[in-house]
């Protein structure tokens, strides 16, 4: 039983970043019609936005500590933070610690203004373009925002950490009666879960309950009679294509302290998450997170020791074997709308 919870966290983690890189793949392609190939490199700015505001609060200049010196009696010269001086030590290190979370309010911006961009300058020229026109332009999209990524960072993975409040694991196996130790999980890996149900939840309202989300819905189901009424639809579809890459940014900022951010990792998540929008299916905002966290919990329990000892390789390919399933039994996906993804 410890081991099958244990699984069952392990795969809500993983579909949690599944789903909310899916929610924001099905917002553009439901409302744009546009297969976004550059999806997963949303996700990697987020990331870096992290990285990058941890090193702004951690700039620093020298100053002549007289209270410390080095084997000659001479007083050291230490590097302090700049937030030091504006906040004093305590608050500073308080900043610093808690750089990840601030960087939620730090990203944001800046995502709006990349997916804006993105739209206004690149994508609305391929509306009604070829799906694979699309993938064409927004994968070389994706491969040249990676690259001035690897430019400005390198190559290699940076450690984001979380704040030091979650720096531990919770006893899960103390809690449910079972022996201590036994269901041990990180504290950041809840918190991510409970973020990415914050996000779902609030992308869903935001649909269902506001007048420029049932606006949005309209538009989605028919694009050219909300047109008839005066609605200038196409701005809301802007829109929705910026808060598609902010929900995707700030996936990747929470994610940095799970895998450390590097410049591939929007790659490594993309198709994963193609995969889990096509099984929800294409279009279908409950679908897309209902089959992320479907598939993040089978790709779990096919992780296991037992499950690869006689089916080595399995956790591999078990996403991939799930979608060939799905797509020879049921085209449109779990829960797509008829017609789509079927001729």
């Amino acid at each position: 039983m410890d081991a099958i919870l244990l699984q069952i966290l392990n795969g809500l983690d993983k579909g949690s970043a599944y789903a909310l890189i899916a929610l924001g793949l099905t917002l553009i392609f439901g409302t744009l019609g546009v297969v976004n190939f550059a999806h997963g490199a949303l996700f990697m700015l987020g990331a870096f936005c992290a990285v990058t505001l941890n090193r702004i609060l951690t700039l620093s200049h020298e100053v002549v500590d007289e209270t410390r010196t080095d084997f000659l009696g001479n007083p050291l010269k230490v590097d302090v933070p700049y937030v030091y001086d504006i906040l004093g030590e305590a608050a500073g290190n308080a900043v610093i610690d808690w750089s990840v979370p601030l960087a939620i309010l730090f990203s944001i911006p800046i995502m709006i203004g990349v997916g804006y961009a993105m739209e206004r300058g690149l994508i609305k020229h391929f509306y009604k373009r070829p799906h694979a026109d699309q993938i064409l332009v927004t994968f070389g999209l994706a491969i040249v925002l990676q690259e001035i990524i690897k430019y400005f960072f390198g190559a290699n993975p940076i450690p984001t950490p979380a704040p030091a409040a979650f720096a531990g694991s919770f006893d899960f196996g103390a809690m449910l009666g079972f022996d201590p130790n036994t269901i041990i999980y990180p504290y950041w890996r809840l918190v991510y879960f409970a973020f990415a149900m914050i996000i779902i939840a609030a992308v869903f309202a935001f649909l269902q309950f506001t007048t420029f989300g049932m606006v949005v819905r309209a538009g989605m189901a028919d694009r050219e009679t909300v047109g008839l009424l005066g609605i200038d639809i196409d701005k809301r579809f802007t829109v929705m294509f910026a808060i598609a890459a902010v929900v995707a940014g700030l996936a990747g900022v929470m994610y940095g302290p799970i895998n450390a951010p590097n410049y591939h990792m929007g790659m490594d998540f993309l198709v994963l998450s193609f995969v889990v929008v096509v099984v929800g299916g294409m279009g279908s905002l409950p679908g897309a997170v209902l089959a992320g966290f479907l598939l993040g919990i089978l790709e779990s329990f096919a992780s296991m020791a037992g499950v690869l000892e006689v089916l080595p390789g399995i956790n591999q390919i078990i996403i991939y074997l799930v979608a060939i399933t799905i797509l020879l039994t049921r085209p449109r996906g779990l829960m797509g709308r008829k017609g789509v993804m079927e001729d």
